[in-house]
């Protein structure tokens, strides 16, 4: 099943949270619930390859799970061009590690690099990735801080970029650490992949996820 992922020419709502998501938004539609932010989609977790190497593209298409095709649509052309792909970002690192020859994938992965880099605000994400080590000491080493950097990144809409999430509140970072053991440790992203609705999806991985949390705990 291809998911499609839409840039919006036009000022966009979240039909499902409400959020205000302004010009150049990034949506899926869904059936029956109209527009949803990456986000609710649970697709924020995918990393974005731009178009622009064929043998990149393919490889990450290849070993991601999930992925998502991106699209905008042309004034001029009167069609929606694709942009890239959302990949998962395991998947993204395999590919570039095998295309590493290829100079254009070097310059690629320089640039994701230094766009992720400055879209951190590391000290919060120490303060968040700590947080996450005191209530889960037991969750496996280093963990704590790719939980950290996927909910903090700017501009995301993510869980760690809430107001009550900066507190560090405990709620917002048990969510963090949800969505993180959903799509990491659960056939979520393959059962999404194949067309099943969220809710249902989340139903059936949700004692998987409980019993990583106690385990973590």
């Amino acid at each position: 099943m291809d998911i499609k992922v839409f840039i919006t020419n036009q000022d966009s709502t979240c039909d499902e949270c409400g959020e205000k998501l302004g010009h150049h938004a990034w949506i899926t539609l869904v059936e029956n619930k109209g527009a949803l932010c990456l986000s609710c989609a649970d697709l924020d977790h995918l990393a974005f390859l731009p178009a622009g190497s064929a043998a990149l593209t393919r490889r990450s298409a290849k070993y991601s799970t999930l992925s998502a095709v991106v699209l905008k649509w042309s004034r001029a052309r009167k069609h929606y061009e694709r942009q890239g792909l959302l990949v998962e970002e395991a998947a993204l690192q395999r590919a570039e590690q095998e295309c590493l020859d290829d100079a254009d994938v070097r310059a690629i992965r320089r640039e994701r690099e230094s766009e992720r880099r400055s879209e951190m605000d590391q000290e919060y994400v120490s303060s968040f990735a700590e947080r996450v080590r005191q209530l889960f000491p037991n969750c496996p080493a280093g963990r704590e801080q790719v939980i950290a950097e996927h909910a903090c990144q700017k501009y995301s809409g993510r869980v760690g970029r809430s107001a009550q999430a900066k507190t560090l509140d405990e709620k917002s970072v048990l969510l963090a650490v949800i969505a993180h053991i959903r799509h990491a440790e659960t056939n979520y992203d393959e059962f999404l992949s194949q067309g099943m609705d969220r809710p249902l999806a989340r139903g059936e991985v949700q004692d998987e996820i409980d019993e990583v949390l106690a385990r973590w705990q």
